[in-house]
């Protein structure tokens, strides 16, 4: 799927394990893309069993999919979330500023601004590559662990973004998961501008819950 980015952007980012989507899932995602952007370039018009095909198989389609807990689900695993968190939290300030990230047991959700010559795949393939190495390592375990693709969306106006921060915190509450540590926002309540590119809230433990 095409990404879009721009320089100092301020992005909401998701991206999940490997098993937390069947595969027959992940065709229909790929399909889904593809009608997308053939429609976007010739400005055609989707027929009814396209639109059927955009509308379960949405973004907002997928994130109710995934919070359902489908896997493995190694996340839950406190070691793996600590060390994915701590992972987001080691290029803060230098290669992005983090605003609020959720760790769910199966995806995980990041809301930053890059900072300036960063790019967004080369900030996702570095935090996905050492991840996946520690943590078949920790859990004795070979093979692919995260899914290749990941979904980011560049927000654009504060509404946008109060809406996106408000996703992250609320997610492990709508999934079900009572008490769930791995969730934090640098500024509650905040907006677009409260997060600018040279801005540097603290950031807390890890496993500091909002």
């Amino acid at each position: 799927m095409p990404h879009w980015e721009k320089e100092l952007g301020l992005y909401f980012i998701t991206f999940h394990l490997a098993d937390s989507l069947p595969r027959p899932v992940l065709e229909k995602m790929v399909e889904r893309q593809r009608i997308l952007e053939a429609a976007k370039r010739c400005g055609a018009h989707l027929l009814p069993g396209q639109k059927v095909l955009i509308s379960e198989y949405s973004p907002k389609e997928i994130e109710e999919y995934m919070d359902r807990g489908i896997g493995a689900c190694p996340l839950r695993d406190p070691r793996i979330a600590e060390l994915v968190a701590n992972s987001l939290r080691l290029w803060h300030g230098t290669r992005y500023r983090l605003v609020a990230w959720c760790v769910m047991p199966n995806h995980v959700h990041v809301i930053c601004r890059l900072l300036p010559g960063q790019e967004l795949a080369a900030v996702l393939r570095s935090w996905k590559t050492y991840t996946a190495r520690m943590a078949n390592r920790i859990l004795g375990r070979s093979g692919q662990f995260w899914q290749r693709e990941y979904y980011d969306r560049l927000i654009r106006e504060e509404g946008e973004f109060d809406r996106a921060v408000e996703y992250v915190l609320s997610n492990p509450e709508r999934a079900g998961l009572k008490g769930w540590r791995w969730v934090w926002s640098a500024v509650q309540g905040a907006s677009t501008s409260d997060v600018p590119p040279n801005s540097s809230p603290a950031v807390p433990p890890a496993s500091t819950p909002v």
